[in-house]
């Protein structure tokens, strides 16, 4: 494997999955009428479809621009040799292969957000709040921001280091004790990322006793779903969109209601909703999407066992030798295109799990209720309820709202 022609198909695959990304952009942005289609009356009114458009298209812009400076950065960066120039600063510095690795990727890491912090900041209290969806003070942005990072840190940090210590004591077969260790912890957090993570950003408090916690608690034992707790997490401090989401497994199954959510939908709309979250959980949805994406790492990171030691990814970033850390950046881009058909595969299948958990709502609860909750969820985050066809093919993980309400109404027939 030649240096140069790894570098070269580096440059590819990065002006192809941008250029993709922006003709795709370009489609979806032209796919909005001007004027309220027909079969979105009913769905928005003409003043709120205007804001919507608005909204949208003030978005996209700014999005091309982010998205242009951070491919112009990381092109100047990769032509100019800056992996090979910070590489060799590490590596003279630091001899443990573990602490090389860490100190590398903190760099880049660290690199990467500062200069992503500006377009965030602009997006949240310019964008997000001149249409009313931003409640995050300055206060709360930088607070989340700092235990956002120390908490990458850490838990990254340490499945990092976790990862090369493998690598030096197991060689080839690093990946299988790598990927035990991904799944130890994926499986871990499933189960209790509520209760330690959540907290950290966020206050849940039990739902209090009354005629929504009876109807929610009445549906779970018609449908024989064990449900032991139902919270209900503070959203309305960062934003005024609203959503539900089961998380964990067995015993450990608990409802979290966005507050945003109870304002804005009525106590039937709600039980709908977590109607179609329960319809994940018996059809398997949840587990079956755990074992596909533990099955997707310990695919990835078999090959990368098999690409890792090749001199020739590191010298193609600026490395005199093969490094763990330059590998590692190498393998992430050249990975791309398997990623997104990997990627295209699994949102045609969630799409498919989506249209199921709306006829198990359906037929097990209320279709109509589905519909107008769903309609208000849509219109409260202003969703593009009229994606071109390809870019929702590509990148949509649930249909479209119109396609969903079409589903369900054939379901509750």
């Amino acid at each position: 494997m030649n240096s140069e022609v790894v570098f070269m198909v580096i440059v590819v695959f990065l002006c192809a999955e941008f250029v993709m990304e922006r003709i795709l952009e370009g489609l979806n942005r032209r796919a909005m009428s001007q004027t309220l289609p027909e079969r979105l009356k009913g769905i928005y009114d003409e003043k709120e479809y205007e804001r919507f458009r608005n909204y949208k298209c003030e978005n996209s812009r700014f999005e091309l621009l982010a998205s242009t400076f951070s491919f112009v950065v990381m092109l100047v960066f990769l032509c100019m040799g800056g992996f090979g120039w910070w590489n060799a600063i590490v590596v003279a510095e630091v001899d443990n292969t573990i602490l090389r690795t860490l100190f590398f990727m903190a760099g880049l890491s660290l690199a990467s957000g500062l200069l992503s912090l500006p377009f965030d900041w602009y997006a949240t209290f310019h964008i997000e709040e001149k249409y009313g969806f931003n409640k995050t003070t300055r206060k709360t942005y930088v607070a989340d921001l700092l235990k956002g990072m120390l908490l990458s840190a850490v838990i990254g940090g340490l499945l990092l280091a976790t990862m090369v210590w493998f690598y030096e004591w197991a060689g080839k077969w690093f990946w299988l004790y790598a990927w035990g260790g991904m799944t130890v912890f994926s499986v871990f957090m499933t189960m209790f990322y509520s209760q330690l993570i959540v907290p950290l950003f966020n206050k849940q408090t039990p739902l209090e006793e009354g005629s929504l916690r009876d109807k929610i608690n009445d549906f779970a034992r018609k449908v024989g779903f064990r449900l032991t707790d139902i919270y209900v997490i503070d959203g309305s401090r960062r934003t005024t969109k609203a959503n539900a989401y089961f998380t964990g497994f067995g015993p450990k199954k608990r409802i979290v209601l966005y507050d945003t959510l109870m304002q804005e939908l009525t106590e039937e709309e709600i039980v709908a909703v977590l109607a179609h979250e329960a319809g994940h959980d018996k059809k398997r949805h949840t587990l079956k999407l755990m074992l596909v994406s533990l099955l997707q790492t310990g695919f990835i990171l078999w090959l990368f066992s098999l690409f890792v030691n090749q001199p020739a990814l590191s010298e193609a970033l600026g490395g005199d030798k093969a490094y763990f850390q330059l590998g590692l950046v190498a393998f992430t881009i050249l990975y791309t295109p398997i990623s997104m058909v990997l990627g295209l595969f699994m949102n045609v299948w969630s799409r498919k799990n989506e249209y199921e958990a709306d006829r198990f709502a359906a037929r097990h609860y209320d279709g109509e209720c589905l519909i107008s909750g769903l309609k208000k969820i849509s219109v409260k985050s202003l969703s593009n309820l009229t994606p071109h066809p390809l870019y929702e093919w590509v990148y949509y993980s649930h249909p479209s709202l119109l396609k969903r309400i079409k589903a369900i109404g054939g379901a509750k027939q």
